[in-house]
């Protein structure tokens, strides 16, 4: 099973993590104006292109590991810094930083509608300004887009492909849900709601990837509630995707186990007592890494084989995978 492991270990390219940042792009009128952090290979060559969407009131800088795995496997990983932190950045008092903080985290959020067309601007940033900020002979394959997102970030790569809001301004090719969260319960979604309680009801033009946190429905403490609540979480976002879609729970993990080892500052400690974890993040971390290569690799390269070898023996996976379900199988 060597061969089918090696998703989950570091790939054969070289990488470089950089920033670029938002007074540094090109102010046009679809601008993003948004920090992003990038993981590239350094290689010559065409690489597909993954657009990151973080958690609420996180860090794109939190998910690094977790970009460098995946660009080391030949992909170019995009994390913008969405605005959902502007209101806590700025309280400038520490006890009031934590107040205001804990507040937003146990009810429901701001409307996505602003981060739906954020996400939107940058994919159109992206045709015009990408290219220019990589390594020399490094090339970015916009034919072969995904969007990903986690949690929060989920549900807006969701309602972006799925044309909520606003169209995405290009062709995406495939779409990734990491733990994704609709808001705080059933009836409690945030606004646009993305799921609608029928089964096979999400018309998404585009292969599909759901991967979900065994512990993300519980309760860490009476402090806080599930991070991934059942009933608007990964579970109920497969259930009303269309085939082709995939769908892997990490049995013993949590819903942040898949951040970098150390998340520093306020937010980055926050992310160890709000949420229930696993014993570690790197096994995370490192199933969810393989996963996306995996999926990607089988969707926009035809490689299939490393997907579905894992589909028929989950067991290589670095975690003890719960759930392994296909809508589809691929030939």
């Amino acid at each position: 099973m060597a061969s089918v492991k090696y998703v989950f270990e570091k790939g054969s390219k070289s990488v470089k993590m950089f920033t670029v940042q938002a007074k540094a792009c090109k102010k046009t009128e679809n601008s993003p104006m948004k920090p992003l952090l990038v993981a590239s290979p350094v290689e010559e060559g065409d690489y597909p292109v993954v657009v990151f969407l973080h958690g609420y009131l996180l860090y794109n800088s939190f998910y690094s590991q977790l970009f460098n795995h995946v660009a080391s496997h030949g992909f170019i990983v995009i994390g913008p810094q969405n605005s959902s932190l502007r209101l806590v950045e700025r309280v400038n008092n520490f006890r009031q930083e934590e107040t205001e903080t804990s507040a937003l985290y146990v009810v429901s959020g701001a409307d996505t509608t602003e981060e739906i067309k954020s996400a939107a601007s940058l994919l159109d940033w992206l045709t015009h300004n990408l290219a220019s900020t990589l390594p020399p002979q490094v090339r970015p394959d916009l034919t072969k887009l995904s969007i990903a997102g986690h949690s929060r970030g989920g549900k807006v790569a969701f309602a972006l492909a799925l044309g909520k809001v606003v169209s995405s301004p290009i062709k995406i090719s495939t779409l990734i849900g990491i733990d994704p969260v609709d808001g705080m319960d059933m009836g409690n979604q945030t606004p646009p709601p993305i799921l609608t309680y029928e089964p096979n009801s999400l018309k998404l033009d585009m292969p599909v990837l759901v991967v979900g946190s065994g512990l993300g429905e519980l309760k860490r403490n009476a402090l806080f509630p599930p991070a991934a609540p059942k009933g608007v979480s990964h579970e109920q976002f497969f259930n009303e995707c269309c085939a082709p879609a995939c769908y892997f729970v990490a049995k013993d993990y949590g819903h942040v186990d898949m951040l970098d080892d150390e998340t520093k500052g306020f937010r980055g400690n926050l992310t160890y007592c709000i949420a229930k974890n696993g014993k570690e993040r790197k096994p995370m971390r490192l199933f969810v890494g393989g996963i996306m290569v995996a999926f990607l690799k089988a969707y926009l390269e035809q490689e299939k084989g490393t997907l579905m070898a894992i589909k028929d023996n989950p067991g290589v996976a670095p975690v003890e995978v719960s759930t392994c379900s296909f809508l589809e199988r691929i030939n």
